[in-house]
């Protein structure tokens, strides 16, 4: 299995990826939101994502979105293929977006919003702290990516203050400051 960042030799996955999305939200039957593989290539052609092959299957992905005029970067679309899951790879794939997280952005807050316990479980190991929504970016940008989600009303309903989605964030500078 090789996790890589994704170049553009890998745009032939956009469309796989995009429809694991949809599958992966209709199966959990929780919120997530959609991505299309025109979306996903962007990403990929920025530079800004991470893919998983066995061989040359699609095994997993996730990507990097950059928010506030860099001050906060979000990991989305993390994904691993059906046949794939069960054996850490979505960890392995959330490590290595991490680190090129703060290769490429070393000094934006680093965030994520989730339903999914084993995601939620992956962040925390990696440093992430819960918090309220309101520590996170304020950029109407962000938000309107949680329009395709089927919980985007409580979202609405709230003013972005709640959703089922629990916010986490990795802070550099307090982390770097915890270390001292």
């Amino acid at each position: 299995m090789k996790i890589l960042r994704a170049t553009a030799k890998h745009i032939i996955y956009a469309k796989e990826i995009s429809l694991n999305i949809d599958e992966s939200a209709k199966i959990r039957g929780t919120g997530i939101a959609r991505r299309t593989p025109e979306y996903i290539a962007t990403k990929i052609e920025n530079g800004n994502a991470v893919i998983a092959l066995q061989e040359e299957r699609f095994a997993g992905f996730c990507y990097i979105e950059i928010w506030g005029h860099g001050k906060y970067v979000a990991h989305s679309g993390l994904i691993v293929a059906p046949e794939f899951r069960g054996v850490g790879l979505a960890k392995k794939i959330k490590k290595q977006v991490f680190e090129l997280s703060l290769k490429k952005y070393p000094k934006a807050k680093v965030f994520g919003i989730t339903t999914g316990m084993p995601v939620m479980k992956i962040n925390y190991e990696l440093g992430y702290k819960p918090v309220h929504f309101s520590e996170l970016t304020d950029d109407p940008e962000f938000w309107k990516g949680c329009q395709t989600c089927k919980n985007y009303d409580i979202l609405t309903r709230t003013e972005r203050q709640m959703c089922l989605c629990t916010g986490m964030l990795y802070d550099p500078q307090q982390n770097k400051n915890s270390k001292k």
